[in-house]
């Protein structure tokens, strides 16, 4: 016994030795690559540090608490600089969102930190609800650019990185950990059937050893914003439907699946969304999507040589989003995938088989007519052919051309999106057209296209660095869009992507290839961000406007015919803006808010 335990020991120390002495071992990871271990789930990489420490030794103990300013983003470990932050006030019409922030910091921990909203409540005793008030908690986000960074490429950084506040999550309490902020953001809801007046409350902030109280006053106007579903905003946010399979580790297109998209895609709805986002050809965009987007529609070359196409993924994306309500337009991706590349099902070996078409050969032409011609009879048959686009997306333009063509010459029915560069060939061609912010056209051509009844958006992307909607993007800029959509003309707005998202999207942002924010503006769970709560509030600005006018068309009235001289002056100077910051867009915002309510005041 005593001889065995001595050769154990033995044997095992020469292994410890082997071990130790850099013996290779099979399935080693290279450890600059390996992922950093913790003891439990941390819901924010809240690793930041404050520019100046010494600054928190300046404040009181206790909760710190006031209103901020939506436009404007506050940083996890930066006190807050605020002006007569206690009370907050809002106008708005009936039917419309408000949105507020509210700031709680302290330079020692708070524990169970609770917010509880009264009713609001005229002078004549009328009630707007606590039930239409919802408060939701910022949490922050990795970036890989500053705050306001103006210099940024149409590239990600690995390193280093920056925390910024952008994705709301439903809270009963949270901890604020000493030296740090937390933003919280409130929305409230006016039901059309609110009377006109002024309605007070007040908003406590309670954590286990104090309390605070802020003001909440809404002014709520006379004015009826529609629902979402009957705005004119044309709203075309792409999207990814394989993300939420992949992202929740379901099966793509299982009951489960469904489901959750259907949550998904309730604040595209709520925004007014538009366009359906769908493609026949697998992985369109160059690969470049952290969760590929893979094709709606299967080409399937039969052994006689012959073609067939399954719709079923097709009618399922479709089908679900319009009953959540986007049934304006369904887009098809795309006419001209990257590099040409396409991908059939050969029947006959059951593989997968990947051919190059440039839209002048004979097989592109060939093949393009042969699917046309069953997914018209498809379309027709489901009572979607009107309402469906079949889109092409920044491509060069004699490719974009040659595509044309080739679909013109099947049928002149087809309707074409195209985004991208704003070129005057493509004018005629193009049924709606979505001009990048940085090749637009001139007034003149938006008009035109107006007058025959073509729809004209425009879109930002990983390009320009401002205006945009990245993750340390000024909030402010997002609302800024929905002004500039107006000053211009255009009838909306669009955006890759909806939900493209990388790999741990809740709490890191940032993508391989394009900076922080760029690839998505909702997150899991159906969970809305800062970002997208902006973007809809220049969407409800757009409609306002569009209303006014309608209404003040023929006033004779003096002091209205003031106000929408004004409101039109400050249009053309945004309309002649090609790039914003913070203070800019606020400015801008400000005195358009300002313009909004008086008039709405005005209104019978």
């Amino acid at each position: 016994m005593i001889m065995r335990r001595f050769q154990l020991a033995f044997c095992l120390g020469i292994a410890l030795m082997a071990f130790g002495c850099g013996v290779q071992h099979a399935g080693k990871i290279d450890a600059k690559r390996i992922p950093a271990l913790h003891a439990h789930l941390e819901p924010e990489h809240a690793y930041d540090a404050p520019a100046d420490a010494r600054s928190w030794a300046t404040q009181s103990p206790g909760m710190h608490a006031g209103f901020g300013d939506t436009g404007r983003s506050y940083l996890r470990s930066e006190i807050p600089v605020l002006r007569e932050s206690e009370s907050w006030e809002g106008t708005g019409w009936r039917g419309e969102r408000l949105n507020a922030l509210v700031l709680v910091w302290s330079p020692d921990s708070l524990e169970q930190v609770r917010v509880t909203m009264t009713d609001l409540v005229d002078e004549r005793g009328r009630v707007l609800s606590r039930q239409h008030m919802q408060p939701r908690m910022v949490r922050y986000v990795l970036s890989d650019y500053p705050y306001g960074a103006q210099a940024q490429r149409c590239e990600s950084r690995a390193n280093p990185a920056w925390l910024m506040p952008d994705r709301l999550e439903a809270f009963e309490r949270f901890d604020l950990a000493p030296r740090s902020v937390r933003p919280v953001w409130i929305s409230i809801e006016i039901p059309q059937t609110t009377e006109p007046g002024a309605y007070h409350g007040t908003l406590q902030l309670t954590s286990t050893s104090q309390s605070v109280t802020l003001r909440v006053s809404v002014k709520v106007q006379r004015p009826v914003l529609p629902p979402s579903q009957q705005w004119s905003f044309r709203l075309d946010l792409w999207q990814n439907p394989w993300v939420v399979a992949r992202y929740y580790d379901l099966d793509p297109w299982s009951d489960q699946h469904k489901a959750l998209l259907a949550q998904h895609l309730k604040l595209y709805a709520e925004a007014g969304g538009k366009y359906v986002t769908t493609y026949a050809i697998d992985s369109p965009w160059q690969d470049a999507s952290y969760t590929v987007e893979n094709t709606m529609i299967e080409w399937i070359r039969q052994r006689d040589g012959g073609w067939r196409f399954d719709y079923r993924i097709f009618d399922d994306y479709v089908s679900l989003a319009r009953r959540a309500g986007i049934d304006h337009s369904i887009t098809i991706y795309t006419l001209l995938p990257w590099g040409h590349r396409f991908r059939y099902l050969d029947e006959a070996t059951g593989n997968y088989v990947h051919e190059t078409w440039p839209p002048t050969s004979p097989m592109y032409r060939s093949v393009w007519h042969t699917f046309l011609d069953d997914l018209k009879r498809h379309l027709q048959e489901k009572g979607w052919l009107q309402s469906t686009y079949l889109g092409i997306n920044e491509n060069p333009l004699d490719d974009t051309l040659a595509a044309i063509r080739v679909i013109k010459e099947h049928s002149p029915e087809w309707r074409i999106t195209y985004a991208g560069d704003w070129h005057p060939e493509l004018d005629g061609l193009v049924d709606d057209y979505s001009a990048a912010f940085t090749a637009q056209p001139d007034d003149t051509a938006i008009k035109a296209r107006a007058t025959r009844g073509s729809s004209s958006t425009y879109y930002v992307a990983c390009w320009p660095p401002t205006p945009n909607t990245f993750v340390f993007s000024p909030p402010a800029e997002g609302r800024w869009l929905g002004w500039y959509a107006v000053a211009r003309g255009y009838d909306g707005f669009l955006r890759w992507a909806y939900d493209a998202w990388p790999a741990d999207p809740q709490r890191d942002a940032r993508h391989v290839a394009w900076p922080a924010g760029d690839a998505y503006l909702v997150y899991p769970g159906g969970e809305s961000s800062v970002r997208f709560e902006k973007l809809r509030e220049g969407i409800v600005d757009f409609e306002k406007i569009r209303q006014l006018r309608r209404m003040f068309s023929g006033s004779t009235d003096p002091q209205v015919q003031r106000l929408m001289g004004e409101l039109g002056q400050l249009l053309d100077s945004i309309g002649t803006t090609r790039e914003t910051d913070e203070a800019r867009a606020m400015e801008a915002l400000n005195a358009g808010t300002r313009a909004i309510a008086a008039l709405s005041e005005a209104a019978p």
